[in-house]
């Protein structure tokens, strides 16, 4: 015999399971996360939507030149040799100049530089260098004082209308080495001592004497009649270059 249970019946509220309806008050907003402004319209919001982002590529000037007003160009920037003050046409017409003896020209020794002159200190010491001497601290010193040395001899002789500066004093002696820069070049050639080691040594410095000595002279027209006690202590100085390279 089967028994029959009574099951009341199910009633369901008129607004639909509760569940659902809390699982949908608590669903979280799908990004961009824009809240509305009738929650809290004092907080202003930004807008995340990275679609409305429109990128702007820079414009030249703003790489080039910028707010400054530079150059806009790569063109227009001058050359990194002559932002350092290294002027390669330069040094080759004073090394022109150097190398006639006879007719010195002054006219490219009016704007002095320190280029060239560090150039020929390089190459002299790495001349002697290859000859088994490391003076490269004794060349600078000596550089530093004869240069000074000369500076001061050649403005007591010349008086008020001496206009020699020290910068032009220290680039005329750098460019007048050239000669014994070229005898130390030539010495690795020769046997160390020798008369013709003396003999080239002479010649080299006279050579160099007599540029300097003509460059100096040129640069103070009234400097004429002191011409040999300058040109004496050009000797002097170029002496003691060319004692480095024999000894």
């Amino acid at each position: 015999m089967t028994k029959e249970f009574a099951v009341p019946p199910v009633v369901f509220p008129s607004g639909g399971n509760q569940s659902v309806v809390s699982i949908q008050k608590r669903r979280v907003p799908s990004a961009p996360f824009q809240p509305s402004r009738a929650t809290n319209p004092s907080i202003p919001f930004m807008s995340f939507d990275i679609g409305s982002v429109t990128t702007a590529s820079p414009s030249p000037a703003t790489l080039y030149g910028g707010p400054m007003g530079g150059a806009t160009t790569f063109e227009a920037e001058e050359p990194l040799l002559d932002e350092l003050g290294i002027h390669p046409d330069q040094i080759r017409r004073k090394t022109l100049s150097i190398l006639n003896p006879v007719r010195v020209n002054a006219h490219p020794h009016t704007d002095s530089d320190l280029s060239g002159p560090v150039l020929y200190y390089v190459a002299f010491s790495l001349f002697q260098l290859l000859a088994g001497k490391i003076q490269f601290g004794v060349i600078l010193g000596w550089i530093v004082v004869s240069s000074m040395f000369l500076y001061v001899v050649f403005n007591m002789l010349a008086g008020r209308t001496g206009n020699l500066d020290l910068h032009r004093c220290t680039s005329i002696v750098g460019y007048c080495i050239l000669p014994v820069t070229v005898f130390s070049a030539v010495s690795l050639c020769l046997p160390a001592g020798g008369v013709v080691s003396f003999v080239m040594a002479g010649f080299f410095v006279l050579w160099s004497t007599r540029v300097c000595t003509s460059l100096l002279v040129q640069s103070c027209p009234d400097c004429e009649e002191h011409g040999g006690l300058i040109a004496y202590a050009c000797f002097l100085i170029y002496t003691l270059f060319a004692m480095l390279v024999i000894f």
